[in-house]
């Protein structure tokens, strides 16, 4: 199995609606490079192109969303074989952003009730399993270290794609999206859960949304004919 970023280029003449005599010639059509695909090796995080947010029910009359600022990766990377892909990460907790926090909310939310911050100063991610599920999507399994718990969750992950570098960008870029949902009760994390059959509260499972790019192996320029 193989992950390609296919790039396509083609340009045409615009041609007005006039009589065939009018018309002008149509450019040539540039031609489509050939497929361009990230080599294997270890890649670490762009934090400028990537972005950790979570969100969870408020009350039944929202999804609440907030992300993390801070956070690091680094993936062992393989096209021709996803399953021996390796990923670690790491979060940053007290770099939780609100949308809008009321005075002592942010506060409130790192403190013992909810993510204890100053006590479980990181959360961690390590993948223990990848499995495609498509031609660029992968089912990924791993250990979530969250609030001073470790227990396995899974992410539905999308390749976007990834080159080997060019003039402008000297490193192999690869790009992704993940999607994923746990509950918060596994991680000792219950305040506020609403009882069964009701809404009022913040719900048990929180959804987890990612998008990340990767710099890899340094580009080496072609040489001239």
């Amino acid at each position: 199995m193989r992950w390609p970023l296919i790039v396509f280029a083609a340009a045409a003449a615009l041609t007005a609606c006039a009589p065939p005599a009018a018309r002008q010639a149509p450019a040539p059509e540039a031609s489509a490079p050939a497929a361009i695909e990230a080599p294997a090796g270890e890649y670490r995080l762009d934090p400028t192109h990537a972005d950790l947010t979570f969100r969870v029910n408020h009350i039944g009359m929202s999804m609440y969303t907030a992300r993390f600022e801070r956070f690091d990766a680094t993936l062992r990377f393989d096209p021709a074989d996803p399953r021996a892909m390796r990923l670690e990460a790491s979060v940053d907790p007290n770099s939780l952003v609100l949308p809008a926090p009321p005075a002592g909310f942010r506060e409130e939310l790192l403190g013992p009730d909810w993510l204890n911050a100053r006590q479980f100063r990181t959360i961690a991610f390590r993948a223990t399993r990848i499995e495609p599920t498509g031609a660029r999507s992968a089912r990924m399994e791993g250990d979530l270290t969250l609030h001073g718990v470790t227990a396995p969750i899974a992410l539905d992950v999308t390749y976007n794609g990834g080159y080997a570098g060019h003039s402008m960008d000297p490193n192999a870029r690869i790009g992704f999206s993940a999607r994923g949902r746990f509950n918060r009760s596994e991680f000792g994390v219950a305040h506020g859960v609403p009882p069964p059959g009701s809404t009022m509260g913040v719900s048990d499972a929180v959804d987890v949304l990612i998008e990340a790019e990767f710099t890899g192996p340094a580009w080496t320029a072609p040489v001239a004919q």
